[in-house]
């Protein structure tokens, strides 16, 4: 009886030796797969010129591509400058404010600025199961370094009203491999995804230091809506250098729907004037109008079930490079 029960033992041994043997083999690999170095989880160090291409995609403005760029480093300050190469984008964030990494970031730990605030998006240097909290696109966040593989940190966020952060910042290339924001009903609000990361940039580089003026959605009425808003310059630098504005707008297709805006500024001039027929739709449109310093008076006409005229509008410091 012992003696049949011998062989089986043993084979059954070596299985079992064999397998756990494999699973060491397998995990040496896979650590010897992480090529992360040290200097990967510290904080970069940026230059002038530095500059990453990225597609944004927004659902206002869909999909579109544009370079972060370094565009200035003030040490008196502890700040790095970044401009983007598309004045369109740059507008665009100071309307809607959708890129929280363009404009200053802070040299001690690439915190972007909030509400005048910096806030630490990047936790330096990084270890996997770190945790911490910021504030960003009016949320409140607790992030947490989910894993780091090849130089890439990959970063998890919430918010208590159920927003979801998902970036990876690149130990490599010094800067973003991808940041997604979901707001909570799971709708994409950002996604920047890199494309390629590079220094010596030259050309234009832009930034739209901005403060908004007034966000109004006006629905179906059957009146005149009157509205106004007021343009008092920057509380510290003086005269907007411009005001940018944007529209989303959707008439109905069905009945006598139309749609109209007129803005005029105290001086009876008419910068920005519109006219919508049943089925029209304008959306993401953007422009700039000049800034005059004073009240600004609204006329708005929404007709026809659904209809709708959302009006967004900006006074803007323009800041100009040539790296």
């Amino acid at each position: 009886m012992t003696g049949r029960l011998k062989a089986p033992f043993l084979v059954l041994l070596l299985l079992c030796t064999s397998v756990l043997a494999g699973c060491v083999s397998d995990s040496e690999s896979a650590d010897e797969a992480d090529t992360t170095t040290d200097d990967q989880k510290q904080l970069p160090v940026w230059e002038i010129g530095d500059n990453w291409l990225y597609t944004f995609i927004t659902p206002q403005f869909g999909e579109d591509s544009a370079r972060l760029v370094v565009a200035e480093i003030d040490s008196d300050e502890g700040n790095y400058q970044l401009g983007i190469s598309s004045e369109r984008e740059a507008q665009r964030h100071a309307v809607i404010n959708h890129n929280p990494f363009l404009g200053r970031m802070t040299i001690d730990g690439l915190s972007v600025y909030e509400n005048g605030e910096p806030q630490q998006v990047f936790a330096f240097p990084w270890s996997i199961g770190q945790q911490w909290s910021f504030t960003l696109f009016g949320q409140e966040w607790t992030a947490t370094t989910d894993s780091i593989t090849n130089g890439n940190v990959r970063v998890s966020a919430e918010s208590a009203e159920g927003h979801e952060l998902d970036y990876t910042f690149s130990g490599s290339k010094s800067f973003l491999e991808r940041f997604v924001w979901r707001d909570s009903d799971g709708v994409t609000q950002l996604r920047m995804d890199l494309n390629i990361a590079r220094s010596n940039y030259e050309g234009d580089v832009f930034f739209y230091r901005a403060r908004d003026l007034i966000d109004r959605m006006y629905e179906e009425n059957d009146q005149e809506i009157y509205d106004t808003f007021l343009d008092e310059g920057h509380p510290s630098e003086g005269d907007w250098n411009t005001l940018v504005w944007y529209l989303d707008v959707e008439i109905a297709s069905n009945g006598p729907a139309s749609g109209s805006l007129t803005m005029k500024d105290h001086a009876g001039a008419s910068p920005l004037t519109r006219v919508w027929g049943s089925g029209a739709t304008e959306k993401g449109a953007i422009g700039t109008i000049p800034s005059n310093s004073g009240e600004y008076s609204l006329t708005v006409t929404v007709r026809g079930p659904s209809s709708y005229i959302h009006l967004r509008v900006a006074g803007a410091l323009v800041f100009q490079w040539t790296l």
